[in-house]
């Protein structure tokens, strides 16, 4: 196998073998910082202590990517900005070139994919799974062939991969709690969830009914599907008013739909509510539009971040740098909306559903990364302020 380096510039990557050491998965969790040892608490992302294989260091890079699927925005996005980061390197002679498959939601084809780019020989793999378990296989034989295997996004069960994920049942307890305290502690509320059966779904789920739990005046009065889709999440929301004419004073969601549900509220002739959620480009131009009309308390959970997070392990652990878990936790940046003004940009409408903003601000400080590394060097290739803007 091949490892990247360029002595030039002063970037080296030596061969690495990570060790699982004397510490367990508690003993290592509870050396990390109080916020990010809390993103571990009632997560149900397995986590385990890495097992990152040996690498040679022999010639240059061949970075690998397996996507399980490209057919919205969102994940165009995320593939789009790990591309970019990684033509840096391949720019700076660091990479020799970035390979990428697509397997449109079919597992069996991803597997093969998978298997394809180890035979390519490939340095590294990083993923975007389309199952947490299917691809089990095809991760331990790119660890035979001693291909490190690092996915975002969506996580493998295989002790041989690295994962960066986030603790979604802290994001819908975080979600609904803002929501709770920014409705005064009492009032209706309707919770629209993703896709049914969806595991984030019931974590996100379980996650809100504990937080809401604690405000007894705080009352659900109806759980709808929206499944991450506008016109189901307008559809549904439209459906809801019309069956419910006792006032609502908050939506709890977690999906990129904030625009549409204001909207659906506005045309029903019913009050804008407080909506959580993630923060889009389309939302951010209604709020610009409609001051008045647009409510907001949620995080940003955006492609360009997930693909940064991805870049970013993968990079330090091609470097040489050791991983302390197999599963990273990052906290999902949230979004207040006194913040507005600084995410929102002059490309940014109301029908800007495919552009998503940027944080003004690195979401991920290298303090929270150096963390979870035996390192606090840089992830070559890295500098946030070298991240384009939305509408650049």
């Amino acid at each position: 196998m091949k490892l990247f380096r360029h002595v030039a510039v002063g970037f080296t990557l030596a061969a690495m073998t990570v060790s699982a050491g004397a510490e367990g998965v508690d003993d290592v969790i509870g050396s990390l910082p109080s916020g990010l040892q809390a993103e571990y608490e009632n997560s149900a992302t397995p986590v385990g202590l890495p097992k990152v294989p040996k690498v040679k260091n022999d010639g240059a890079v061949l970075w690998c990517h397996s996507e399980s699927y490209q057919g919205n925005p969102w994940r165009v996005a995320l593939t789009n900005e790990l591309k970019r980061l990684v033509q840096g390197l391949i720019d700076e002679g660091k990479v020799s070139a970035f390979q990428m498959t697509d397997s449109n939601g079919d597992v069996g084809l991803e597997i093969s994919n998978i298997r394809s780019l180890i035979d390519a020989e490939c340095d590294i793999i990083t993923s975007v799974p389309g199952s947490p378990t299917g691809l089990n296989a095809a991760v331990e034989a790119a660890a035979e062939a001693g291909i490190p295997f690092v996915t975002a996004a969506s996580t493998v069960s295989s002790p041989n991969a690295v994962n960066v994920d986030s603790n979604y049942y802290k994001w819908g307890y975080d979600m609904a709690r803002s929501l709770a305290e920014a409705i005064g502690g009492k009032g209706n509320v309707v919770m629209v969830e993703g896709i049914a059966g969806v595991s984030i779904v019931d974590q996100q789920r379980q996650g809100a009914q504990a937080a809401f739990a604690e405000y007894p005046d705080v009352k659900v009065v109806r759980m709808v599907n929206g499944d991450w889709t506008p016109s189901v999440t307008k559809s549904v929301i439209l459906q809801t008013l019309a069956t419910n004419p006792a006032p609502i004073d908050g939506v709890w969601t977690t999906g990129s739909e904030t625009r549409v549900i204001a909207e659906a509220f506005a045309q029903a002739g019913r009050p804008v509510p407080v909506i959580t959620g993630s923060v889009t480009g389309d939302a951010l131009g209604y709020w610009k539009a409609n001051p008045d009309a647009f409510k907001f308390t949620g995080h940003a959970v955006l492609p360009q971040w997930m693909g940064q997070n991805l870049f970013r392990v993968s990079s330090r652990i091609l470097s040489g740098q050791e991983p302390k878990l197999s599963t990273l936790m990052i906290p999902i940046p949230e979004v207040p909306m006194s913040s507005f003004d600084a995410w929102y940009g002059d490309c940014m409408k109301p029908d800007s559903a495919e552009i998503f903003p940027v944080n003004p601000e690195d979401p991920v400080p290298s303090e929270v990364m150096n963390a979870y590394f035996n390192s606090s060097e840089l992830a070559p290739g890295w500098n946030y302020a070298d991240v384009p803007g939305a509408c650049d």
